[in-house]
């Protein structure tokens, strides 16, 4: 089926470079079938997790702080151990 649609260029050009794809089509495709997925996925979080403002409030530590967690975190060696010469 051949359609005809007015999308402008430039950004239509600039999803294409973003997607990585290199014909019009995809990009079209690849478009769709996101929005289409992120409209599933508002619809199936909306309803939330069926507490109040107030519950939520207290779900979560108001003190709560990732950046510090992450520094205060001890950094996990990777690579080999190094061996003593003797």
């Amino acid at each position: 089926m051949k359609m005809t649609m007015h999308i402008d260029d430039d950004l239509l050009d600039k999803a294409m470079g973003l997607a990585g794809v290199e014909s019009k089509t995809a990009a079209v495709d690849l478009a769709l079938r996101e929005f289409v997925r992120r409209g599933a996925l508002v619809r199936e979080l909306s309803p939330g997790l069926d507490l109040s403002p107030a519950e939520l409030k207290e779900v979560f530590d108001p003190a709560y702080d990732l950046g510090a967690m992450r520094l205060a975190e001890t950094p996990t060696p990777y690579g080999r151990k190094s061996r003593s010469r003797r």
